[in-house]
């Protein structure tokens, strides 16, 4: 018998009797399971309380920040930059009803709404009006 098959035995056996290499159902259940889980009514984790709701509208800044930034930020695919007049001028020079109607349904390769489909029409409204007023 090789070195290796009397070291694999000799641990078996050891793990037999100390009952390390057997798990029981609830063992293999907590390894098995999926990441996450759901919490049902009854259940202790439906106690939890739920995440509060924003107090109001965002501000032109939050929307900027939370989603039109990666673009605006860098010019990313035509994107006009925060904080560059030469880019907004021939933008602005359309009128701001029609930046409007642009970022509320989209143009070229900007999707509707920038992405933010939770923000109302005043919020991306609020959004492309920081973003004139900072590129001036």
């Amino acid at each position: 018998m090789s070195y290796m098959k009397k070291l694999f035995g000799i641990l078996f056996v050891a793990g037999l009797i100390t009952g390390s290499a057997v798990a029981d159902d609830a063992e293999v259940s907590a390894r098995i399971a999926a990441v996450g889980s759901t919490c049902m009514q009854g259940d202790d984790c439906a106690a939890a309380p739920a995440p509060a709701a924003a107090a109001g509208p965002k501000s032109g800044k939050d929307v900027y920040t939370g989603f039109c930034t990666t673009c605006h930020s860098a010019g990313l695919m035509g994107a006009p930059k925060l904080g560059t007049a030469a880019d907004w001028a021939p933008r602005a020079s359309k009128g701001v009803d029609t930046l409007y109607t642009h970022a509320i349904a989209g143009f070229n390769a900007m999707p509707p709404k920038g992405m933010c489909a939770a923000c109302s029409d005043d919020e991306i409204k609020a959004a492309v009006d920081y973003m004139l007023d900072g590129s001036k």
